[in-house]
């Protein structure tokens, strides 16, 4: 392929990327959300964090067996419960961190 076929490929992609986010984006901005609608669309992240983390946390790679004794959930849940009692991200960065490490030198 040649420069000018990549550069309209990366131009493409771009608009393709860029467009479904910018329309609603425009569309809504001077519009008022219903309520439940507001409540629905908070719940976003917190799913899709969800979806991402619960086969790392619970899910052997290869059999994708449940398996709750991984190290990697015997570590999020006091990293979780650091989070919450403190509400601090460094913190909790930090924490998750050393359990980590340490874990990597017990198992």
């Amino acid at each position: 392929m040649s420069f000018s076929g990549y550069l309209l490929l990366f131009f493409c992609m771009g608009v393709v990327t860029f467009v479904p986010r910018w329309l609603p984006l425009i569309y809504l901005s001077h519009k008022r959300l219903p309520q439940w609608l507001t409540d629905w669309l908070s719940l976003i992240p917190v799913a899709i964090l969800s979806s991402l983390l619960a086969p790392i946390l619970l899910a052997d790679a290869a059999d994708r067996d449940l398996n709750i004794f991984k190290p990697e959930l015997l570590i999020a849940l006091p990293t979780l419960l650091f989070a919450l009692k403190t509400k601090s991200l460094g913190g909790t960065v930090l924490i998750g961190m050393i359990l980590y490490w340490l874990s990597g030198m017990v198992f």
